[in-house]
């Protein structure tokens, strides 16, 4: 019903429901209450979601085409400039990248990348010497003694 109210980023209608929310659970007892406080708490966080998602933070979404553009004047090519000599002049290169562009781009990461990952094998190394023979230990066999006294139990003749 205050849906609106509840998703203005200047109430706290929110929380107080899932507060008040949190002290009617402590009360339920029939299966009938549990499952409307589960349908509550999923509106709730349904709500919380488009709350969240209304927020203006200053994070930016990833661009590739933005991404490309700016790798591919870092690797030599400016985009602007070949449209401009390409209404000029058909002499320049079409857009092909320099010889030495990949190896630019090479030694600009190669900063954030030291050292190559270490190397781990899933299943152990390939070299593995045969499993060692463990010596087998006979037991002894236990010697049936046949018909040994066995305690019979006491015989009732009175009762």
């Amino acid at each position: 019903e205050n849906r609106e109210d509840m998703l203005s980023s200047k109430s706290n209608r929110l929380t107080e429901a899932l507060e008040e929310a949190n002290k009617l659970f402590s009360g339920v007892s029939c299966a009938r209450e549990a499952a409307l406080d589960a349908q509550f708490l999923v509106l709730a966080s349904n709500l919380g979601k488009e709350k969240a998602n209304e927020l203006h933070s200053e994070m930016t979404a990833f661009d590739s085409l933005t991404f490309a553009e700016d790798l591919l004047t870092f690797m030599g090519i400016n985009r602007i400039q070949v449209e401009e000599n390409d209404s000029d002049s058909e002499s320049t290169s079409g857009g092909y990248l320099p010889s030495n562009a990949w190896h630019k781009l090479g030694e600009e990461t190669e900063k954030y990348f030291r050292r190559a990952p270490s190397f781990h094998y899933m299943l152990g190394s390939f070299k593995s010497d045969p499993p060692v023979p463990r010596q087998r230990i006979e037991r002894q066999k236990k010697a049936r003694g046949g018909e040994e006294k066995r305690a019979m139990p006491a015989q009732v003749c009175k009762v």
